[in-house]
């Protein structure tokens, strides 16, 4: 399938797939959107000297890069898992200019190491932040308990609706340690009845630039 880099409104690239009309990041800001959803509304409600993060769609590292960068504020350590079950080129990684617009040159050697280090194991990319990729299905996601946190940033129900589905968030509720979190950028009706179903507390909150709204969901028992 064509893929192509385009510039998001502030600055930020992504990547676009022309058949589905359908980007990685928001095409009103990739920066901006992986701050507010990721890391204003996800990230910020820990202050635990230790968390683990579960990524559904690892994709350009962007979520990555930023949670690295943002936990170093406030001594975070982090426990970063990505599933991808089909990752970026290296010739399309080399196109983004994700350190400029963050003015963080001095992360190259973070970010670069987060895409060199092999696939299926976990790499220690810097004493606070350690990396597991892993390239599957998200349906084959069998971890239980596992996570504070989850970024559920797969591509939008509207060309995977397979990816937002009761099956899927069931998945992730497992994976959920008690009161843990998943935030996604999508408010669709479909999505938040699909989490409710499997027992998730959920919450509309402000979205994103061009977006209304944006989910937040809580494992409560």
């Amino acid at each position: 399938m064509k893929r192509e880099i385009i510039i998001t409104a502030d600055g930020s690239k992504t990547i676009h797939i022309p058949d589905w009309n359908e980007q990685y990041h928001s095409k009103h800001g990739a920066i901006q959107e992986a701050y507010h959803v990721f890391i204003k509304n996800g990230l910020s409600l820990f202050s635990e000297n230790e968390i683990s993060i579960l990524e559904i769609g690892f994709g350009t590292g962007l979520n990555a890069l930023i949670t690295s960068i943002e936990s170093k504020k406030t001594n975070l350590k982090v426990n970063y898992t990505g599933i991808e079950a089909y990752p970026v080129s290296l010739e399309e990684l080399n196109s983004l200019n994700y350190l400029e617009e963050l003015n963080a040159e001095n992360q190259k050697h973070i970010f670069n190491k987060m895409h060199s280090s092999e696939w299926g194991v976990t790499n220690q990319i810097s004493d606070d932040f350690s990396l597991l990729k892993e390239q599957k299905n998200f349906l084959d996601i069998k971890n239980k308990e596992d996570f504070n946190l989850i970024y559920f940033d797969a591509f939008g129900a509207r060309v995977q609706p397979e990816l937002w589905t009761e099956e899927i968030f069931k998945i992730m509720y497992d994976s959920l340690k008690e009161d843990g979190y998943l935030v996604t950028y999508s408010a669709k009706g479909s999505v938040r009845r699909a989490m409710q179903s499997v027992g998730f507390v959920v919450e509309r909150l402000p979205g994103p630039p061009g977006k209304r709204e944006m989910l937040r969901a809580q494992k409560k028992l």
